[in-house]
């Protein structure tokens, strides 16, 4: 099993949390609408994973994955 293909949490007792977050973001965004996906909660379930993995490792992730650092987004607020 690849780390992206991971549960989202190890721990048996986070399983109706995380059945909660994946439900969740299951619900496309209207850009997720228009572009189509044929397995909304496999999508959920991936970007949870590479969100929490993104969140546990930043160091080492971001080199993995595609991602804006606030001092690379120009601070436009």
């Amino acid at each position: 099993m690849t780390e992206s293909e991971r549960p989202l949490s190890d721990d048996p007792r986070d399983e109706p949390a995380d059945e909660d977050r994946v439900a969740e973001r299951a619900h496309l965004l209207p850009e997720e609408i228009s572009a189509g996906s044929a397995d909304p909660i496999g999508q959920a379930e991936q970007i949870l994973a590479e969100s929490d993995d993104r969140t546990d490792d930043p160091e080492r992730t971001q080199q993995e994955y595609s991602q804006t650092n606030e001092s690379d987004a120009g601070n436009s607020r």
